[in-house]
């Protein structure tokens, strides 16, 4: 038994000793330019086991081999591939462990598969079980519109769909020692579909109508679906495979892409593990930030929460307060993870106490929450920002610890507001800063935001901060009356994958910062 990293252990078959094929290639082949058909835009064939797949490996036995070399060429003929195999195996699932989301890892999985059974194209079906995780689809030189004609095919019809058929129902599976015989379509010993070959499409006279007007159409006649599913993953889904002419991978290729198979099964099932309590941190962030946004005259408000993938502790907030006045807030609590949100959430609505009763003294307000704190959670620290806003009278004083400044954006300015250096909440025995007060001008935005914008787009933060001048000073003249379309454009022209990307981590990798924005336009 050798093992290969990542909790495969791969058995050397005697079935793969019975081949002669000299060893494994690691060539996986790359999408084509854009532009071309759907035929045309399938990756060049790839290398798999030292063979070309173009090429049919030369029909050698171990009787001519002993015949020409002996025994023990043989043997070390057999110990090479394995050798090879093993390698090649090695190197694949190193590739795809280093995948960090279901899209990319769906990728890798069909490239290196389509190198280890000869294919050109493929495509995977990830629907788990409900409450695992999203349904998703991903095709390997196919377009879009090619895997809705493939869609549109009965899936009782496919290769693939058999598949997805036999594995419904099942939640998990016990004492699987393997996959089925591959081609076979039947069970394994854990009562799990088995790997499924169409080796020639258009010499089947039941073929569906519907699947031969679609294998026509995008150019494949042949097929190989592989289920995703183990006994320690579950079950997850299907790859298949399609070959330009009528084919089928041989017993060596099919034990290959089947040990891969299982690796990648199991990664995947981790990769819907952290998705899923990645969603459950962000709904828990939700639910601990304002459901809605008050409505004070004299003042719009606009407020942006771009949750990163470890759920870190920044938040927002704003409160109406007595005489018509607005509070706002933005801070960031160190760590990230549950126990940050939780700290969050008791900040969050400590200081809304402490506005409601002193709100008119920033100073004081965060000196009651940097005591609570020190008190409370001694190993923890907090930036934090809070505003007191009179509306009527465009009159603003705020007192910051630790935190980003506000920045101020209208047609005729664009400029950060000037604050005290301070020390962050929890860092000094006794915190201090004095407040600073200014009064935007009819049609001014005010924009608070946590530096976590600054660090999701990767530079140095001077070059930050005047990436974030640069993008508040550009936003259209048409938007500069409506908060909300204000913080979507900065957010979008400062975030270096734009709004859609942020809550992946954008700028941030696979630990991409929380991003909290709140805009508040004054009449």
């Amino acid at each position: 038994m050798l093992d290969i990293p990542s909790r495969v252990r791969v058995h050397v078959d005697p079935s793969i000793a019975a081949q002669n094929d000299m060893g494994v290639c690691d060539a996986i082949g790359r999408n084509a330019p854009a532009g071309k058909s759907a035929t045309m835009s399938a990756p060049h064939l790839p290398k798999v086991a030292g063979i070309d797949s173009a090429v049919p490996a030369p029909a050698q036995t171990a009787a001519s081999l002993a015949a020409a070399s002996g025994p023990g060429a043989v043997l070390q003929d057999r110990l090479a591939g394995w050798v090879s195999d093993l390698t090649t195996l090695h190197e694949l699932t190193e590739r795809l462990a280093r995948t960090s989301a279901l899209d990319a890892a769906l990728d890798e999985l069909l490239r290196a598969g389509a190198a280890l059974v000869g294919a050109r194209r493929g495509m995977a079906v990830l629907e788990p079980p409900e409450g695992r995780g999203p349904a998703l689809t991903v095709g390997l030189g196919l377009a879009h519109a090619d895997l809705g004609h493939i869609e549109t095919v009965p899936r009782s019809a496919t290769a693939y769909g058999r598949i997805l058929e036999g594995l419904t129902g099942l939640d998990g599976v016990d004492g699987l020692d393997g996959p089925a015989r591959a081609g076979t379509g039947v069970r394994g010993a854990a009562g799990l579909p088995g790997p499924v070959a169409q080796a020639d499409l258009f010499g089947d006279e039941g073929l569906d109508p519907r699947l031969r007007e679609v294998a026509a159409r995008l150019g494949y006649s042949a097929s190989y679906a592989l289920p995703l599913a183990t006994e320690e993953a579950g079950r997850l889904g299907v790859a298949v495979w399609f070959y330009d002419e009528p084919a089928e991978p041989a017993d060596r290729r099919r034990h290959l892409v089947g040990l891969y198979g299982r690796y990648a099964t199991e990664h995947l099932a981790r990769l819907l593990e952290l998705d899923r309590a990645r969603r459950r941190m962000a709904t828990i962030a939700e639910e601990l930030l304002p459901s809605r946004l008050p409505r004070v005259p004299g003042v719009r408000l606009a407020a942006r929460h771009l949750g990163g993938p470890r759920g870190g502790g920044e938040w927002y907030d704003a409160l109406p307060l007595p005489e018509g006045a607005l509070g706002l807030a933005v801070g960031s609590v160190t760590g990230s993870g549950p126990s940050a949100l939780a700290a969050m959430g008791r900040l969050r609505a400590s200081l809304r106490a402490y506005a409601v009763m002193e709100g008119e003294d920033p100073v004081a307000v965060l000196s009651d929450l940097e005591l609570l704190l020190r008190l409370t959670e001694p190993a923890r620290s907090a930036t934090a920002l809070f505003a007191y806003c009179e509306p009527a009278l465009r009159k603003i004083v705020l007192a910051g610890a630790g935190h980003t400044p506000p920045l101020i954006t209208g047609e005729r300015r664009t400029e950060f507001v000037e604050t005290s250096l301070s020390a962050p909440l929890g860092m000094l025995a006794c915190w201090e800063a004095p407040s600073v007060e200014f009064s935007p001008a009819p049609g001014e935005t005010v924009l608070l935001y946590t530096d976590g914008l600054l660090r999701r787009t990767g530079d140095p933060m001077d070059r930050a901060f005047a990436r974030l001048h640069a993008a508040a000073a550009s936003v259209p003249r048409a938007a500069r009356n409506d908060p909300a379309a204000t913080a979507d454009h900065v957010l979008r022209t400062v975030l270096p994958g734009g709004l859609g990307a942020a809550g992946d981590g954008a700028g941030g990798g696979p630990d991409g910062e929380d991003v909290v924005m709140l805009a508040a336009w004054f009449e």
